[in-house]
């Protein structure tokens, strides 16, 4: 079985297990801070025991980089590394906020840039983005690409949840001469949005996304033609430490790149 169909199968289980669980008290739940340092919920435990139950069972030698569970050897030979949110957006999947999705990507090597596989699927509807290296990125079954049309409402997606006042200072400009600003809430859910042409461009640039949310939106991004880059315009890459912290901006063209940093930059 390819890597793909593997994180594909491991999602759409993830999908069943939690898709009646979202907004009900057993969502919710306290059960220490996971890996990634945020507090893991029943869901996210739920939906990563859905995975490594999968993975074990079909014996895939690999290392698990979980957001919860932290790191998992599979195998004392791995093929390479499944890095996984299974739930991204967890706030949202608590309440009941129909935007939150798991994240799960397959890497040979210890860096962003080794990314070969990536699925992302929305746990309120079950629709699946996927891509793998070299072979596009698709919606479902339907090949998808950034928009790089004109578009009639030009969307930006910035998060800012815990920016420092330097930040927004900083992102002021793009607030005040953009109508049409948006974050929902789960990272690796709005870069496969941005990937499927609905955002033409996102930032994250508060130094504090984990290599788990963006992952699989990283591989997704690019097989959609997108540009990916780091803080300082270079192309993105980091290591898969649960120590690395990373800013980024996703583009869909040079153009409203260099539109949206300049205002930045001013």
């Amino acid at each position: 079985m390819d890597v793909i169909e593997i994180l594909r199968e491991a999602s759409n289980r993830i999908y069943e297990n939690v898709k009646d669980l979202a907004g009900t008290e057993d969502a919710a739940g306290d059960f220490g801070i996971g890996a990634g340092g945020d507090i893991s919920r029943n869901i996210d435990i739920i939906a990563e025991k859905t995975v490594l139950d999968y993975l074990k069972e079909i014996n895939f030698e690999c290392v698990v980089l979980g957001e919860e569970c932290g790191r998992v050897e599979l195998s004392d030979k791995p093929q390479g590394f499944v890095i996984m949110d299974a739930i991204d957006g967890s706030a949202n999947a608590v309440r009941g906020v129909p935007f939150f999705c798991s994240s799960l990507a397959f890497a040979t090597e210890d860096k962003l840039s080794s990314i070969t596989d990536g699925v992302i699927t929305n746990l309120s509807n079950g629709e699946m983005y996927w891509a793998s290296k070299n072979k596009g990125a698709f919606f479902n079954n339907k090949q998808i690409k950034v928009h790089k049309k004109d578009p009639v409402y030009k969307i930006v997606g910035i998060n800012t949840s815990g920016a420092s006042i330097e930040l927004m200072n900083k992102l002021h400009p793009i607030f005040k001469n953009h109508d049409h600003i948006r974050h929902f809430g789960a990272n690796a859910l709005e870069m496969a949005m941005f990937a499927r042409g609905l955002m033409d461009i996102f930032i994250d640039l508060r130094n504090k996304i984990r290599i788990q949310d963006i992952a699989a939106g990283y591989v997704i991004v690019k097989e959609a033609g997108g540009m990916i880059l780091d803080e300082n315009l270079n192309p993105l890459d980091a290591d898969l430490s649960y120590e690395t912290r990373v800013s980024f901006i996703a583009a869909a063209n040079q153009e409203i790149l260099d539109e949206t940093m300049s205002q930045i930059n001013n």
